[in-house]
């Protein structure tokens, strides 16, 4: 009994290749990459020499905490995000007139301080706060002085709005900075 050899069906691959690059090129140049922006933060210049121990009155620094159960402590006591713009507005903007505050917007400092355990969700939206509690207090100054907000004035009339409500934000770094478990 003789066995009839069968030709093997061979299947033509050469275009493959081909379709393959194709759809590698369509994908990159129809795929958009998200690209983290981070937090636009002006960081001081480094320095070998320790930092100098400046002395604050007490009235004049806003004590935030944000503690790792995301709880905002401000001097100590509990506080609701949304109430921190315009407490943070106040003890600025104060002139001294209530003892709890600020003397004056150039004297004011707000300290913010967190936990490692402090999420980054709640943080964002405290500077967030902070920010904007600033730039209220700018575009009242500059709609009072210039009788225009503060993002279309010159440069030399938004340095005197700066010089007059400057942005003293201080972060200090967790207590637990270096400790080993």
């Amino acid at each position: 009994m003789a066995r009839s050899k069968r030709k093997l069906v061979e299947i033509n691959a050469s275009s493959m290749a081909d379709i393959a690059f194709l759809l590698l090129i369509f994908f990159l140049v129809t795929t958009t990459m998200d690209i983290d922006k981070g937090l636009h933060v002006l960081l001081p210049p480094y320095s070998e020499e320790p930092p100098e121990d400046t002395q604050l009155n007490k009235r004049n620094v806003l004590d935030i905490l944000i503690n790792a159960n995301d709880m905002l402590l401000v001097k100590g006591e509990p506080l609701d995000i949304a109430e921190l713009k315009e407490l943070t507005k106040k003890h600025v903007d104060n002139h001294g007139v209530l003892p709890e505050y600020s003397i004056s917007p150039n004297d004011a400092v707000v300290s913010l301080k967190n936990d490692r355990g402090t999420t980054y969700d709640l943080y964002v939206a405290v500077q967030n706060e902070l920010k904007a509690a600033y730039n209220e207090l700018r575009d009242g100054y500059a709609m009072k002085r210039f009788g225009v907000k503060y993002e279309v004035l010159d440069d030399l009339r938004k340095k005197e709005v700066r010089q007059n409500y400057p942005l003293k934000i201080s972060e200090a770094e967790p207590e637990d900075i270096g400790k080993t478990n």
